[in-house]
C-alpha cells in the first residue's frame, strides 16, 4: 500500500482516515478540498486542478482524500489501494455536524474544510442514493484491475481497520 485514494460522503471521515494512514505508510497526504479552495472558498480552474492531480499520483507514494468526481478517474487509475468511507447517511450528516462543533467554520489546515450550507447538507443527505453508485461504477471501472478496494462502512469499522493497517507496517 503506497498509492491510495480515499473517497467518501463528506462526513464520513476520509480526511482522518488520510491523515492516519499518511503517518502510518510514511506517505505524504494531500486534502483534495486544501488544493481546491483558497481562503476565500474561490475554487481552482478544472484544468489546473487535474494537472495537479497528475503531478501529485506520479509521486512514488500518496494518500490522497477527496471525492471529485469529476477528477476521480486520475487517483483511481494511479492508485494500489482505495479506501471508500461508505458510512450511513445518519452518521455521514452527524459528521458534518460534529466537524464544524469540534473545529468551528473554515479552513483548519489538516484536511478539515468546514462551511455547512444548505447544498452541503444536501449533498450528504443523497449521496448514497445519487453519488455513490456513480464512484462505485468509477472503482469499477478504473480500480478493480489493478487497486485492493476497502469498504469501511463504520467509524468502527475504521478504527478496527486502521489498527490492522498499523500491526502490518509496524
Amino acid at each position: 500500500m503506497k498509492k491510495v485514494a480515499v473517497v467518501g460522503c463528506g462526513g464520513s471521515g476520509k480526511s482522518h482516515v488520510a491523515r492516519e494512514l499518511g503517518a502510518l505508510l510514511g506517505a505524504p497526504v494531500t486534502h483534495l478540498d486544501a488544493a481546491f479552495y483558497d481562503d476565500d472558498w474561490d475554487e481552482l480552474p478544472m484544468a489546473e486542478f487535474a494537472e495537479l492531480q497528475r503531478k501529485l499520483v506520479a509521486e512514488p507514494a500518496w494518500v490522497i482524500d477527496g471525492n471529485y468526481n469529476s477528477t476521480l478517474q486520475i487517483r483511481l487509475e494511479a492508485c494500489d489501494t482505495v479506501v471508500l468511507m461508505d458510512v450511513s447517511t445518519p452518521a455521514a450528516l452527524w459528521g458534518i455536524f460534529s466537524r464544524q462543533i469540534r473545529h468551528g467554520a473554515g479552513h483548519q489546515g489538516n484536511g478539515v474544510h468546514n462551511r455547512i450550507h444548505w447544498g452541503v447538507i444536501k449533498y450528504v443527505a443523497t449521496y448514497r442514493r445519487k453519488m455513490r453508485p456513480r464512484v462505485m461504477a468509477k472503482i469499477e471501472q478504473f480500480a478493480a484491475g489493478h487497486a485492493t478496494v476497502v469498504l469501511l462502512t463504520s467509524r468502527r469499522h475504521t478504527r478496527r481497520w486502521l489498527r490492522q493497517v498499523a500491526a502490518e507496517h509496524s
